[in-house]
């Protein structure tokens, strides 16, 4: 599902209970200084992560300060992040003149204990090439390091390394709960380019190998995936970004199932094992 850039008024861009995603939750506020927003989700927990700006946040008995402090753009410093138990009311106060913030979730039920991401811990991943076209660069910000803290939620920021290039490749898909060879995980993307007027393409391909559909992404799309192949690519000249959320049906690790056809360049990519392996 394709939601090009718009002003969601902080209202939910993927809301809970989605009838094509309903194992995630997505939605971006936008706030001034001083400006409050008070948010549960129940049945759902979440992770607030400031894509630029510094915020406050309050939940229960946890007080996190000056969270986030990223400038123009989510290239101008280091994500952070605190997590929110499910359906655990919290409150995020903005300290600087603005901030524009993600609050990405994901359906659990048990509640577990809230806790903050500080840009000191989180999981890096670099991997891929200039030749392969596949280089780019992950930000864990709920990751393999908060594995039994967290139920079903991952939360990553994906970078492009260089100008152009692929991402979400070789095309895999999780779509379905077979294990160990694939896991059901529902997923959402919202893109941002540098500079903004970038562009790329999102591929959706069925899982029957039929002809997929191509999306025209620019800066502030969104994209939520309930199934298929799904595959995107950065224009020549332009750095792609793009902030990820999945959820998991019966696991929180994703298992990946990459397309027969194109599986054989699991070998050719530098450090792709790696990455995989950091889906945790």
């Amino acid at each position: 599902m394709y939601f090009p850039p718009f002003d969601n008024q902080n209202q939910p861009i993927i809301a809970a209970n989605h009838p094509q995603v309903p194992l995630v939750y997505f939605n971006i506020v936008k706030l001034k200084q001083n400006e409050q927003f008070t948010y549960a989700v129940p049945g759902y927990e979440t992770c607030i992560v400031p894509a630029t700006g510094l915020v406050d946040v309050l939940t229960g008995s946890l007080t996190v300060e000056k969270l986030g402090g990223r400038g123009v753009d989510v290239w101008d410093g280091e994500p952070e992040g605190v997590y929110i138990p499910s359906g655990a009311e919290a409150t995020i106060a903005c300290r600087s003149e603005a901030a524009e913030i993600f609050i990405a979730g994901a359906r659990f039920e048990e509640v577990l204990s809230p806790f903050a991401v500080r840009a000191d811990n989180l999981d890096l991943v670099q991997y891929g090439s200039d030749e392969t076209k596949t280089h780019r660069k992950i930000k864990h910000i709920l990751g393999q390091k908060q594995a039994g803290q967290v139920g079903r939620l991952l939360v990553s920021e994906l970078f492009t390394v260089g100008a152009g290039g692929w991402s979400g490749f070789p095309p895999h898909k999780h779509d379905t709960d077979r294990l160990p060879d694939e896991s059901r995980h529902d997923e959402v993307y919202n893109f941002r380019f540098r500079p903004e007027h970038g562009f790329g393409l999102q591929l959706l391909q069925p899982a029957d190998g039929t002809l997929g559909k191509a999306f025209h992404l620019v800066n502030g799309s969104s994209f939520a995936i309930p199934a298929g192949y799904h595959p995107c690519v950065a224009a020549p000249g332009y750095e792609m970004y793009y902030f990820t959320i999945l959820g998991g049906l019966s696991q929180r690790p994703l298992v990946q199932f990459f397309q027969p056809e194109h599986a054989w360049q699991i070998e050719t990519i530098p450090g792709i094992k790696d990455m995989i392996a950091k889906f945790k």
